[in-house]
């Protein structure tokens, strides 16, 4: 059982490892979908087909002898698809219940924007509630439950798109691109040779312990006050000298990008071997917790501003504290 920064780190380490074994390149978004792990949050990932999204989820369920569920979208899927249904026993003459796929610890919702509402609805009921009612009676979810779900950018046709209040359930999006060459070359080398079996290196029960500890992790006030102001620019852009910007803002990002930014900087911290967190694991967290939560206006659209390239303007309006207290204080004092 990892009880130290650096065991964790370690631990961590074996995790990356065993999943690198079969997943070439991606190190950003494996990273975050260990971040999301720990801090006990959803990624909304975008990318092409064919960049290991799936390869590398499934593996990771693998390393941490965790169950995974994966479920393709289609126009015609109904929520009883997904969280499961009663069914009639023609021998007893009682009603079962039969629950769905979403009761996995590791869940990918392959193409989310290819569901209607109702469908994307019963997933993020699940996600924030950790639990499914079927005919009044409460099922809860597994211990550790993440949902990773998938968009493909290109193809728009026959897609609904998430609303803005379904998406800020997410705690990250995550942007997937193409490999190198050269990763792509040993990419082509592994998949047609000789498959490589995975180790497990943990169990739900160490990761569950893990996010314990992720919720430990001491982050500084002065951090916290960081990430406030950062959301708070999104909102009143002219208080923070960025009136130019408030023209391509409809609406900035909600509590709950605060919230996501401070758990996902715990996280990071404890991958990286610390008890508390620095300025740069806020930092870091800030693109991906802040690009799916803002509703960019049609001048931002019509000169072709990303949500991205407003997030780094506000991050250089509003820099982070130079020096935080670096040591934790679990007591509930001020540190000193």
């Amino acid at each position: 059982m990892a009880d130290t920064p650096d065991s964790t780190a370690h631990l961590m380490e074996r995790i990356l490892y065993e999943v690198k074994r079969v997943v070439v390149g991606q190190d950003r978004f494996l990273e975050r979908v260990l971040v999301a792990m720990l801090a006990q949050g959803h990624l909304l990932v975008e990318g092409v087909p064919g960049l290991a999204k799936t390869l590398t989820v499934k593996t990771l369920a693998r390393t941490v002898r965790g169950s995974f569920k994966r479920i393709q979208f289609t126009p015609d899927l109904v929520p009883a698809d997904l969280v499961g249904t009663r069914i009639y026993n023609q021998k007893t003459g009682d009603f079962g219940t039969s629950l769905g796929p979403v009761f996995a610890n590791l869940l990918l919702a392959d193409e989310i924007n290819r569901a209607p509402a109702k469908v994307q609805s019963a997933l993020l009921e699940v996600m924030q509630e950790r639990q499914v009612t079927i005919a009044g009676e409460t099922h809860k979810v597994p211990d550790p439950f993440v949902v990773m779900a998938t968009q493909n950018p290109i193809e728009t046709e026959g897609t609904y798109p998430l609303p803005e209040a379904q998406v800020d359930r997410f705690m990250m999006k995550v942007l997937v691109d193409y490999p190198t060459e050269e990763e792509e070359f040993v990419i082509a080398q592994r998949v047609t040779g000789e498959p490589v079996e995975v180790s497990p290196v943990a169990d739900t029960f160490e990761l569950a312990a893990l996010q314990r500890r992720c919720r430990a992790v001491y982050v500084d006030p002065s951090l916290v006050q960081y990430a406030v102001k950062l959301v708070s620019a999104t909102r009143t852009p002219a208080k923070y000298d960025l009136a130019a910007e408030a023209k391509y803002l409809t609406y900035g990002a909600s509590p709950r990008a605060t919230i996501g930014m401070i758990e996902g900087a715990k996280a990071l911290a404890l991958m990286r071997g610390r008890s508390y967190a620095l300025p740069e694991d806020v930092t870091d967290m800030v693109a991906d917790v802040m690009r799916h939560r803002l509703v960019l206006s049609y001048e931002a659209l019509a000169e072709g501003l990303t949500a991205d390239a407003l997030v780094q303007r506000l991050m250089k309006k509003v820099p982070p504290p130079d020096k935080p207290l670096a040591h934790p204080r679990f007591d509930g004092g001020q540190g000193g």
